[in-house]
């Protein structure tokens, strides 16, 4: 059975509501506008027995993606919906990705069985957590030494015309997320706290943001 680490009971259960359909036919649909996961994957740079985590694995779309691309990762995943690891756990069968249901403000990388992740993926779920800044931080603190954190998540969508802006903005309110207008700097600052070096960029005149902190 699979495990369960869960403090915002709350959040869980509005996860687990929206998703209880959703999870069916997400991947089909959020492909036409979570731009910038594939290229965050691409770039991971997963070295052989490299531990990798996504935080928020919904799916496991990403985390499938990662063991096709880094076959000799070990992967693990938690999400705060249990629903969602339904699909998860059927997308990751022939895998060997360890699941927990858990909540991404709250968590220990030896909950896993690990002293520490090289690589912690976030990817479009900053903006879907009520206290995303709690999640960098916990992300952060679970790194190995030499370990990174990659996020990728909206933008501000600071170079398209303000009626696009105007109208993403609705869609997304109808799904619970919120862009935050200042990840970037705040992911930064908690990152230099702990000595570590942030890379940003800006990808699509600002939909989405991608967000690199290594530990050294």
């Amino acid at each position: 059975m699979r495990d369960a680490m869960v403090s915002d009971s709350a959040h869980a259960g509005r996860m687990d509501r929206m998703y209880r359909t959703q999870r069916h036919i997400y991947d089909a649909t959020r492909k036409y506008y979570l731009f910038g996961r594939d290229t965050l994957i691409e770039e991971l740079g997963a070295a052989s027995g490299a531990r990798v985590l996504e935080v928020g694995c919904g799916t496991g779309r990403n985390l499938a993606l990662i063991a096709k691309r880094y076959p000799r990762a070990k992967l693990y995943g938690l999400d705060i919906s249990a629903e969602m690891l339904i699909s998860a756990e059927k997308a990751l069968a022939d895998s060997n990705a360890i699941l927990k249901t858990a909540d991404a403000t709250d968590f220990d990388a030896r909950a896993f069985g690990v002293e520490g992740f090289d690589h912690v993926v976030i990817s479009y779920a900053l903006s879907m957590i009520p206290d995303w800044e709690k999640a960098v931080e916990t992300a952060l603190d679970t790194l190995a030494p030499g370990g990174a954190l990659h996020i990728a998540d909206f933008g501000q969508q600071e170079g398209l015309p303000p009626i696009a802006r105007r109208i993403l903005t609705a869609w997304l309110t109808r799904f619970h997320v919120m862009p935050r207008a200042h990840l970037m700097s705040i992911v930064a600052a908690k990152a230099h706290a702990r000595g570590m070096i942030t890379e940003t960029r800006s990808i699509g005149r600002g939909y989405a943001w991608l967000i690199t902190c290594r530990r050294t």
